[in-house]
């Protein structure tokens, strides 16, 4: 199984999968796995989301995990699923807790540097700065670096595909992209259009694209 350390030493980018009915996660996994993605996480509110992970867990080189994980149970369906990691919108010490006990990283969202510190200090594998938009961008990842290095942080939230190469040179250890990535592959099943967004993305982050 493909960690979500090897996924992001390949693609710096979690693709976050979130949608109002399940009919085209199967389709929208395999079109960004296919493009090159290669760390995924299917969100436990979207409908059918664990029978996804549980198919996506067998992509190869992928590493799929659940996010808006908001309980320790949420956590177990999730892990039961084949998740190999949990996010969470906040700072969640029940889920950081039960994912260690699960043996898989958790990545809890925090806002300010008291919580990024309190998610860390918890257990925390990597902290999801969001919205990292209204945080201040690659600037306040850059800023919030300078004293707490050590903390790896993957800003989600109001991150363009051109705006990727700024957050990384910022010091971020990956992204975390949403509706940027996946338009609405989801609910029109759009996959050609999904994957050249990916292919763009992977163009910019490498350099081959017009912001590299």
């Amino acid at each position: 199984m493909t960690t979500l350390d090897d996924a992001l030493a390949a693609l710096p980018v979690i693709a976050i999968i979130r949608a109002a009915e399940a009919r085209h996660l199967d389709a929208a996994l395999e079109t960004l796995a296919g493009a090159g993605v290669r760390a995924m996480e299917v969100t436990m509110p979207t409908p059918g989301a664990e029978a996804a992970i549980r198919r996506a867990a067998g992509l190869p080189g992928v590493a799929v995990g659940a996010g808006t994980v908001l309980d320790a149970d949420s956590a177990r369906r999730a892990v039961d699923a084949g998740a190999g990691y949990l996010i969470t919108p906040a700072v969640l010490p029940e889920v950081i807790a039960e994912g260690r006990r699960l043996g898989v990283p958790v990545l809890p969202g925090a806002f300010t540097p008291t919580e990024i510190v309190q998610a860390w200090s918890q257990g925390a594998a990597l902290v999801k700065v969001f919205p990292a938009g209204a945080a201040g961008g690659p600037a306040y990842i850059k800023d919030v670096r300078a004293p707490l290095p050590h903390i790896p942080l993957v800003p989600t939230g109001g991150i363009g595909i051109d705006d990727v190469p700024a957050y990384l040179r910022a010091g971020a250890r990956a992204v975390g992209m949403g509706s940027p990535l996946l338009g609405d592959a989801c609910a029109d099943g759009d996959m050609a259009a999904l994957t050249s967004r990916a292919k763009r993305l992977i163009d910019v982050i490498t350099g081959n694209g017009s912001d590299g």
